[in-house]
């Protein structure tokens, strides 16, 4: 940097400046100055630079998830979560770091100004985990009262509670929820669905999933009817759970929606063109990773910023 601010005869102050596309540098001179850098292989040390400043302008995210074929990570989550973070970060100069639960351990994560969480964990366990890097945090999911932590997510317990209310004006008395409750999210939704049902005096029953793929979705339909189990309508707390249970539904001989109605969660874009077309309450993950990005971005510079809650919708289909 001394050997070019003396080639342009400048201070070295304007060659840092002019190499970062300061405005604070005149047009020609920013120039001048950048092309005397190619012209002698001079570039800017990232590295050496975010040492200095201790900052990397990384944002790390981690997808609390394991991949596999069913439930993938092209999938609109957390894709298009993904897609909102991506936009904002890179717009206020950052560098988004991706990677699921088992790769979080890398030193670069360990190195970033901030984390994203995409999902909780069972008993929020992945935000314990992350909580011991020290790191300003926001997490995508469901807010618990007396929670500190930073959180973004849909209204999950209005979205069960909508649910709760298609059934019942369907005239179903036998409604089956699927899902694991140990997730906050999946819990905040159960938990809306039963008070709502509750008001009609209808208990629904629980078959408690780990997985949130189809073949989980066929196993609990499969189980209920082994064990000889009346329902008539089923909640999924995800729309690959809930397409699995229609698929061992019309195995077993009965239809959608004309036996069975059925609901799952997040309205994939794919559940437009399943067969039956999938009702499902939809989320504005965009939005979401917007609001994560600011939030994460505002705990980094020390502002003050706060928990928020999306509002979800019902969107009613064929089944």
């Amino acid at each position: 940097m001394a050997d070019l601010a003396r080639l342009s005869g400048v201070s070295k102050i304007t060659v840092s400046r002019a190499l970062g596309d300061s405005p604070l540098v005149n047009p020609d001179t920013r120039e001048r100055i950048q092309a005397l850098a190619r012209e002698h292989g001079y570039k800017l040390n990232i590295s050496a630079r975010n040492l200095r400043l201790r900052r990397s302008h990384t944002v790390a995210v981690i997808v609390e998830m394991k991949p596999s074929i069913d439930r993938t990570m092209f999938d609109p989550y957390p894709l298009v979560l993904l897609g909102g973070i991506s936009q904002e970060l890179t717009a206020a100069g950052y560098s988004i770091l991706l990677t699921t639960r088992h790769g979080a351990t890398a030193a670069a994560v360990q190195a970033a100004d901030g984390l994203i969480l995409l999902g909780q964990g069972v008993h929020q366990d992945a935000v314990r985990r992350f909580d011991k890097l020290g790191l300003p945090m926001v997490v995508w999911g469901a807010h618990a009262q007396g929670d500190a932590h930073v959180v973004v997510g849909g209204d999950n317990h209005a979205g069960g509670a909508a649910v709760a209310d298609h059934f019942v004006a369907l005239g179903r008395q036998r409604p089956v929820f699927i899902g694991n409750p140990s997730h906050p999210e999946i819990f905040e939704r159960l938990n809306g669905f039963v008070d709502a049902l509750a008001k009609h005096g209808i208990k629904p029953l629980l078959m408690r999933r780990d997985e949130f793929t189809p073949d989980s979705g066929m196993d609990a339909v499969h189980s209920l009817h082994a064990r000889k189990v009346g329902f008539d309508a089923i909640f999924a707390c995800s729309d690959l759970l809930a397409m699995g249970a229609i698929r061992a539904t019309l195995e077993l001989g009965r239809s959608v929606p004309g036996d069975v109605s059925v609901v799952g969660y997040d309205d994939m874009p794919m559940c437009a063109s399943f067969l039956p077309p999938l009702s499902s309450v939809r989320q504005d993950w965009q939005e979401g990773g917007i609001l994560l990005a600011r939030k994460v971005l505002a705990l980094i510079r020390d502002e003050p910023t706060r928990s928020q809650t999306l509002p979800v919708s019902l969107i009613v289909r064929s089944t």
